[in-house]
């Protein structure tokens, strides 16, 4: 198989700020953690594919949530992230949000 060379090769990215770290590891790279922030191109493929597997492991979550029922079922969820450098999603906790910005996912439940 030919190796392909020129545009045809370039993964396509997105640009996003993400903060380096002092180990300058791109998976240790979030959206505005505890270093200097640094615009970066994160490749699609891998953002792409960690993305998908964390909703479809969300949704699973949130589907076995809402058949317990009672008398507060789930109809939204607010989730927040940040994405690495090479692609990785980083769900971010309570705890983790406070003086950290990220990207949020709502999933609501249809009327």
């Amino acid at each position: 198989m030919d190796n392909v060379t020129g545009p045809e090769a370039i993964e396509p990215s997105l640009p996003f700020w993400v903060t380096v770290t002092e180990e300058g590891d791109d998976d240790s790279m979030g959206l505005f953690g505890g270093g200097e922030p640094a615009l970066r191109s994160v490749p699609l493929g891998p953002l792409r594919k960690n993305l998908a597997e964390t909703v479809d492991a969300l949704q699973q979550l949130f589907e076995d949530a809402a058949a317990r029922g009672g008398t507060l079922p789930l109809a939204e969820a607010q989730l927040s992230f940040q994405v690495t450098a090479s692609g990785g999603i980083q769900l971010l906790g309570t705890g983790q949000v406070q003086g950290t910005r990220g990207l949020t996912l709502v999933f609501k439940r249809p009327s």
